[in-house]
């Protein structure tokens, strides 16, 4: 069994590397910076994942089919893809992005990647993965990104006007996938790690990483008739 993992290089995208890894998985750890890449790649495989790099800047057309070109030569199919690599974009205090005054190119650079960059690494793969019997793509969210929680009063979220609706929008890309695979092999699902203690968050979080790896491990070993074109946590499916 295959597995590419984006933005696998630390946090979460690391600790669903090593899950996978664990599970008998030859796993390519994508990441754009090599240095980190080869780190990553070296402290699984003395875990015993059989791991390898794989270059990878999700916001790079060039780059992510070299990617698909790479796993092509050294695997000739892919399993299982989780779309990880993620970026929040510039913050202000109290971890807020005002939506009215919203500098536009962070909003193109975090689009560029959590939601442009999955379509772009999902369609390159796509070809190796139609190659797999039971062939898994997983899509990070993050719970920011249901518009419910968002508007309930009860309860308390940070004004995102970045991140946040680029994870609504990953999720509503989620569900024109499974539309469009529905009838295949191919199943498809957001999962949402929780508040987990990594550099991303400034290691503020009631959660580990291995703790948040742990839905996209399941979402990308799920058995043939499982579910497709959903939103889950630990707990079940995230209210949308």
């Amino acid at each position: 069994m295959i597995a590419l993992v984006t933005g696998a290089n630390k946090g979460i995208g690391y600790e669903i590397a090593a899950g996978l890894g664990s599970l008998g998985y030859r796993v390519g750890v994508g990441a754009r910076d090599a240095a980190r890449r080869e780190t990553a790649v070296e402290k699984l495989r003395a875990a015993g994942v059989d791991a390898f790099g794989v270059p990878l800047d999700v916001t790079d057309d060039q780059s992510v089919t070299d990617a698909a070109e790479l796993i092509e030569r050294l695997a000739g199919r892919l399993d299982a893809l989780v779309n990880n690599a993620g970026v929040s974009g510039e913050m202000g205090p109290g971890w807020v992005q005002d939506p009215t005054a919203l500098d536009l190119e962070v909003l193109r650079s975090v689009l560029d990647t959590n939601v442009m960059g999955v379509v772009r690494t999902t369609n390159a793969m796509l070809p190796l993965l139609r190659r797999a019997a039971s062939p898994r793509i997983v899509n990070v969210s993050s719970s920011v990104g249901s518009l419910a929680r968002q508007t309930d009063p009860d309860i308390e979220m940070p004004i995102m006007a970045a991140y946040a609706p680029s994870k609504s929008f990953l999720n509503a890309l989620t569900v024109q996938y499974a539309r469009q695979f529905a009838g295949t092999n191919i199943l498809i699902n957001a999962a949402c790690p929780g508040l987990v203690a990594t550099d991303f968050t400034g290691f503020q979080g009631p959660r580990t990483p291995e703790q948040g790896a742990a839905t996209a491990i399941r979402l990308a070993t799920l058995p043939d008739g499982g579910p497709t074109g959903s939103f889950f946590e630990d707990d079940g499916v995230v209210p949308w």
